[in-house]
């Protein structure tokens, strides 16, 4: 099967690639394709953001189509950012805006436990569709730590690596991630 994935994010594309290698004949970015698509993700859950994204995408295509929504959950501030994490900070914001804001909202804070939650989409061509969901444990740093990943990663101390994403090397984080756990729960049932 030749899936798309449904996302202008490179770094999230990498990293899909990487998890999925060999599971499909042919995995395409939207670039690859040359479909230009910004779905708005109107939606409240990972879930509803998702299936946007995969809708939106598979009227270009009549490949299989992956999307994930995917997100930070911090308890102490009542689980944002979540479905906002990328534009924690504004509709624009850049990582570091995003990493900012986090530390100010939690300078306060004792609890600084977190979770990494993804849900992953898989539409078929005829609109029926799979869902997994993925989860990593861990908490919030008062400094960033390490100059790998992306986005919150390099705040987010992962309990199992014992050591923040920013420190993990790709296959480390590819791991444990929330988005790979996603990802195997999504192959588990094709």
């Amino acid at each position: 099967m030749e899936l798309v994935i449904a996302s202008n994010n490179k770094n999230k594309v990498r990293e899909i690639r990487e998890i999925l290698n060999g599971k499909f004949s042919a995995i395409y970015s939207l670039s690859d394709l040359g479909i230009r698509c910004e779905a708005e993700e109107s939606a409240t859950t990972f879930l509803g953001n998702a299936l946007i994204k995969a809708r939106a995408v598979s009227s270009y295509t009549d490949k299989a189509v992956l999307a994930d929504d995917s997100g930070l959950s911090v308890r102490a501030l009542g689980g944002a950012p979540g479905v906002y994490s990328a534009r924690f900070a504004g509709e624009k914001a850049t990582d570091e805006e995003n990493n900012a804001l986090l530390l100010q909202k939690l300078s306060q804070k004792k609890d600084r436990s977190a979770s990494f939650l993804s849900t992953v989409v898989l539409l078929y061509p005829n609109g029926d569709y799979l869902v997994g969901e993925g989860e990593v444990k861990g908490e919030i740093l008062e400094k960033e730590k390490g100059k790998g990943g992306f986005g919150y990663d390099p705040l987010f101390y992962s309990y199992e690596l014992e050591k923040t994403f920013g420190e993990a090397s790709e296959e480390e984080k590819n791991g444990v991630s929330h988005r790979a756990r996603a990802l195997e729960n999504l192959l588990k049932q094709l």
